[in-house]
């Protein structure tokens, strides 16, 4: 038995969409699903997007459950929207790359350390760290957010430092950059992805900002997960080349039948390296399970959750039209 994540007994012989079918109703529950999960968890969802567009539609909803298929400071994001509903996510294991490298002890003390900074975090956090940050962004809400700072107003900007140095590169605003990475925009390879650009010459490539410099510097378009399906959906010709977790090519797949979409390679020269591993966490048992038993189940002290809603609440104010919208802008960014 997997005690932590709720999976107890066999499952053998249950119709696993059926039984989830059942169980949502029963529940009153509704799911969500990021575009980095699997697409038998994509299909069966009620909503799929971004992590935000996620919570704010959940939480626009009268159900009592909100079983989240994605990792957990998006779940911990929907319960701090949604107080009220019973909020759970298929594997608490499930966690990210860039939360682990912002722990906040450390982002307190290097908040301390500059008194004299605002800190623009990056919803890629824990809730504790979302407590200690002025403004939270999203991809596609941070170039808006930082055009109303004023110009001689010190900004931390966290914990991903590739988003956080294309939007220095693209606005030319001096920003210090907590140290974070996520590891899966972190496996591709530049050399591989010349190679990919050989064998489909004139194919454009979107990428995610999460990307390094050497990737975006070869993109076409930069955006949020939204945004790169706008663009797959829109653009000319019928080949992408698709720089960011490979789980997204299911929706563009699914718009866009008669196009090819190829994703970006890693170093060893193919996509298995860029599947997100905490994404890939969440499995159809785990969900019925979640569904079955209400756990894993996300809890966050109120005292804690108000001061974490207060950054997000900061971020709607200033960006609200952008949630879902997902663009960054079709610039590329090169030389420098």
């Amino acid at each position: 038995m997997d005690a932590r994540n709720g999976i107890g007994g066999s499952l053998t012989g249950l119709d696993l969409r059926a039984e989830i079918d059942r169980l949502r109703t029963e529940r009153n529950a509704v799911i969500l699903a990021h575009y980095y999960q699997k697409p038998e968890i994509q299909d069966l969802a009620d909503f799929v997007g971004d992590s935000l567009d996620l919570s704010k539609k959940a939480a626009a909803t009268d159900a009592d459950v909100i079983a989240f298929c994605g990792v957990r400071f998006m779940a911990e994001t929907a319960k701090i929207l949604s107080p009220d509903k019973i909020v759970v996510l298929p594997d608490m294991d499930a966690g990210c790359s860039l939360e682990d490298s912002c722990p906040p002890d450390k982002f307190a003390a290097f908040r301390a350390a500059h008194p004299d900074h605002i800190a623009l975090t990056y919803i890629n956090c824990s809730t504790e760290v979302k407590a200690l940050s002025d403004v939270i962004v999203t991809s596609s809400s941070a170039e808006k957010i930082l055009s109303q700072i004023p110009l001689d107003q010190k900004i931390i900007f966290g914990p991903d430092k590739n988003l956080g140095g294309y939007l220095a590169r693209k606005t030319g605003r001096e920003m210090l950059l907590w140290p974070g990475v996520c590891i899966v925009h972190e496996a591709f390879s530049e050399t591989e992805l010349l190679k990919l650009q050989l064998q489909y010459p004139g194919a454009p490539v979107a990428a995610h900002p999460e990307c390094p410099p050497y990737i975006l510097d070869h993109a076409d378009y930069v955006g949020s997960t939204s945004g790169i399906l706008a663009f797959a959906d829109t653009m000319p010709g019928d080949t992408l080349i698709v720089a960011t977790e490979p789980h997204i090519i299911h929706q563009m797949q699914k718009a866009a039948p008669l196009k090819n979409f190829i994703g970006a390679p890693g170093a060893d020269g193919n996509c298995n390296c860029n599947i997100c591993p905490y994404m890939a966490l969440n499995t159809l048992e785990k969900l019925y399970a979640a569904l079955r038993d209400l756990t894993p189940r996300v809890e966050i002290e109120e005292g804690l959750r108000l001061r974490a809603k207060k950054s997000l609440d900061a971020m709607l104010a200033m960006a609200s039209g952008t949630v879902g919208m997902g663009d960054l802008g079709p610039l590329r960014v090169s030389g420098d």
